[in-house]
């Protein structure tokens, strides 16, 4: 039997970047807690074999193409969810990328671009169903953040100061939006085996030993290693839980 405290049956969740890596595997967690999955992102045939993985697992899926650092392409998202799925209930922000330089070779667009897929899109897409929160009673928001949010990186400084930068949006939003009864924390996944990891092992020499050297958990995390953490802080059982960030990284960040 289910424990209730986790169950997410009735809830929709719109995951950004939820069509591939740890977005999808967090869309299944999601999926087989019982919530309706709303996969948002840019490449719509991506989107739609998303959606089709979640509706094999039992649960009701949409597909929606979405600029996710455009304010008027994130409210067609919200407005098409809730005109298919009546409510939002879940907002994860996964949608990221990253641009492997040191700052001193680093464009200003590089450094723009960077800072406004992961960090300005966290805001435009928070604050885009914030309304439908407040008029449903409560949400849950969970903005995906990273070891860099905790560590710097010499070869990616945009993507560690938009991800430092997601665990302090995070904890503002938790304190102005918690009268609301929306709680947001973010998860801060270790080093997971996806298609931008393993192009990070290709372009940075002695990553992958340096990884599993340094995890206690002697191995790269997998996508589906992040869909616990994802259904805790979705679910009721997380609804005195917000402003933190959790490490999910086999212990990477302990020591």
């Amino acid at each position: 039997m289910q424990n209730s405290s986790f169950d997410l049956t009735g809830k929709v969740a719109i995951v950004t970047g939820g069509n591939g890596g740890i977005g999808l595997g967090m869309a299944r967690g999601l999926a087989r807690a019982g919530a309706s999955v709303v996969i948002a992102g840019r490449n719509q045939e991506k989107n739609e074999s998303a959606a089709r993985e979640i509706e094999a697992i039992g649960a009701r899926a949409m597909a929606v193409t979405v600029d996710v650092t455009d304010n008027a392409s994130v409210a067609a998202m919200v407005e098409a969810t809730l005109a298919q799925m009546g409510r939002i209930d879940i907002l994860i922000n996964n949608a990221g990328m990253s641009v492997r330089q040191p700052a001193h070779a680093l464009s200003l667009d590089d450094w723009q671009t960077v800072m406004n897929t992961n960090l300005t899109s966290a805001f435009i897409c928070a604050k885009a169903v914030y309304p439908a929160m407040k008029q449903a009673g409560g949400g849950k928001i969970i903005n995906i953040g990273s070891m860099t949010s905790i560590f710097g990186a010499a070869y990616a400084p945009a993507y560690a100061a938009s991800k430092g930068g997601i665990v302090q949006f995070t904890k503002s939003i938790a304190l102005s939006w918690a009268a609301d009864n929306i709680q947001a924390n973010a998860i801060l996944p270790g080093w997971i085996d996806t298609a931008l990891t393993r192009t990070a092992r290709e372009q940075v020499p002695g990553l992958n030993e340096n990884v599993l050297n340094r995890t206690p958990a002697k191995r790269w995390g997998n996508i589906d290693d992040l869909a616990g953490a994802a259904v805790f802080l979705a679910s009721p059982a997380s609804d005195f839980v917000t402003g933190t960030a959790i490490p999910v990284d086999g212990g990477y960040s302990a020591q």
